[in-house]
């Protein structure tokens, strides 16, 4: 997927639809985190879908819960879902920024002719 060293370096276009790429697969990522939230906290929390929706929104984002979870099942997930949304907001980052470190790690091993 990503050129050798030895090759030369990407020409902008193509890393430009690369980033884009790379932006379309974390945003996919996220989009599905936030849909299981939304599923978690309506079925098993038992709040209405736009409170589901602003609770797995802020706790994705790393702002922290709205509404108080009344059952055991929901609070479970309220707490795996938080756990779960610290880390692949993590992952969702570093996906968005590869395609510029290894440009960056490219562009600095590239050798002079």
């Amino acid at each position: 997927m990503f050129e050798h060293h030895t090759d030369p370096l990407l020409p902008r276009r193509l890393f430009v639809l690369r980033a884009f790429w790379f932006l379309f697969l974390s945003a996919t990522v996220v989009a599905a985190a936030l849909g299981v939230g939304v599923l978690g906290y309506h079925y098993l929390g038992g709040l209405e879908w736009i409170d589901s929706l602003l609770n797995a929104s802020m706790i994705l984002g790393g702002m922290g819960p709205v509404d108080q979870i009344a059952t055991r099942s929901g609070k479970l997930f309220a707490s795996f879902y938080a756990l779960f949304s610290g880390l692949l907001f993590i992952g969702a980052i570093s996906l968005l920024l590869t395609p510029f470190v290894h440009r960056l790690m490219h562009t600095l091993h590239v050798e002079d002719d």
